[in-house]
């Protein structure tokens, strides 16, 4: 796994090892510049002292000899004897040689040879005295990379704070929307760069949003009218109907039908439209349900899916439960659950049970799989059995509705018998 990090602080860690980096390799260039230089002017200054002392000799025999340019020690003559014997053999050049002196301190000597007019001349110079000054230089050298490294390091808090400054801004501005609930352009508060550039974006997408969220809105005001007035006719009518002295057992079943599809109808209305608004405002509590009282006219309601078949239905009430949530939400998601498990049934019970902040739906039916169990509240999902219909949108809308109240429903095989169970688990 990733781990995240800021933008700030990824910006000040680059430009510290940015700025570190490239100060040691500068500081790695100048020494070694350094060394190379100095060794090759050594090498010349030697070698020259070396020459001129060997033309010494041949020019002025028995002369003393000496260096124009270094300090050191000049061994000239005809013969070989005065020499140390390690030198004897050495070649034209200079040479790095290295001898312990009498207090056993290790010295390093740069020796130069020159063979001319049969005259041999030996130039020795001590460099250990330099190697001192290239460590003293070597620990200021480290000592200015670190500086360096820790002027980055500052620099680079001072310039993330600066340019991520408008971009802080931003965020901050965003919020305040948020809080506010009213969105204000953006792109005027901010210079005509990148930062401005999203700005200007983010203004062009909260215009189409905005836009977007009035027509929905608009939209479900006009459903919600137009939908609700013929429904109020439907129920007002089958009323005065259900009135009337001359009416058989017969019609005043069907209008008893009539009455409860429109009651459903508008609780589904009501729910859904309830679900479009709380998606974006958040839910809407303060009204207090009885889950038995909604669940026993849920039954009612569904009775007639019954028809003939040898079904019972009852309701067990263990403990009672209330809700803090409208009566349309936990009736719509009821009925899809109970209605199921009539329709899934086609012999045997159905039991709701009402217990500690939970109720269950209990039935006898050809069950379900377990690896469908989640599936089934999918959108477009269709359930196995009973003629091959299914929930449809019904189980997914009832999981929408759960969710917005933080309620956990779920579907699950029976292990004891045939059938299965849905449960509504209430916070």
């Amino acid at each position: 796994m990733q781990s995240r990090r800021k933008l700030r602080y990824r910006l000040v860690v680059s430009f510290a090892l940015f700025g570190f980096g490239l100060s040691a390799l500068f500081a790695f260039a100048a020494l070694n510049i350094r060394s190379r230089v100095e060794d090759q002017l050594v090498n010349a200054s030697l070698m020259d002292d070396a020459r001129w002392a060997n033309q010494q000799a041949h020019d002025h025999p028995g002369a003393p000899s000496g260096s124009r340019l270094l300090t050191g020690t000049v061994l000239s003559d005809r013969t070989l004897y005065k020499a140390p014997l390690s030198w004897q053999n050495l070649d034209n050049g200079v040479h790095d040689i290295y001898e312990t002196d009498q207090e056993g301190q290790r010295h390093h000597y740069k020796l130069a040879v020159f063979r001319e007019n049969g005259i041999i001349s030996f130039l020795r110079y001590d460099v250990s005295r330099e190697e001192l000054g290239k460590q003293q230089l070597l620990i200021s050298v480290i000592g200015a990379v670190f500086l360096f490294g820790l002027l980055s390091l500052v620099l680079g808090l001072w310039l993330s704070r600066k340019v991520l400054k408008p971009v802080s801004d931003l965020a901050r501005r965003l919020r305040d929307f948020r809080k506010n609930g009213k969105a204000e352009p953006l792109a005027p508060h901010f210079a005509d760069d990148e930062v401005g550039e999203l700005a200007l974006a983010l203004d062009e997408y909260s215009q189409r949003l905005t836009a977007m969220v009035e027509r929905d809105r608009e939209f479900n005001s006009d459903v919600s009218h137009e939908l609700r007035t013929p429904l109020a006719v439907i129920s007002s009518t089958t009323e005065l109907l259900q009135g009337s002295p001359d009416l058989t057992d017969k019609l005043r079943e069907r209008l008893k039908r009539i009455e409860r599809a429109s009651r459903q109808a508008t609780e589904l209305i009501e729910a859904l439209l309830l679900l479009s608004r709380a998606e974006r405002r958040g839910p809407t509590r303060g009204e207090t349900t009885e889950v038995a009282k909604v669940a026993s006219d849920v039954i009612e309601s569904q009775r007639p899916q019954m028809r003939d078949k040898p079904l019972g239905i009852e309701l067990l009430v263990r403990q009672p439960v209330s809700v803090n949530a409208p009566a349309s939400v936990l009736s719509v998601a009821l009925t899809n659950l109970i209605g199921n498990a009539i329709k899934y049934t086609l012999e045997g019970t159905v039991t709701v049970e009402v217990s500690d902040k939970r109720i269950d739906i209990i039935d006898t039916g050809p069950g379900i799989k377990p690896e469908d169990a989640e599936r089934l509240f999918q959108r477009g999902v269709r359930g196995e059995g009973a003629g091959g219909s299914g929930a449809g949108l019904g189980l997914a809308i009832v999981r929408r509705l759960c969710e917005l109240y933080g309620w956990e429903v779920s579907m699950r095989p029976r292990s004891d018998t045939n059938g299965a169970i849905a449960s509504i688990v209430f916070a």
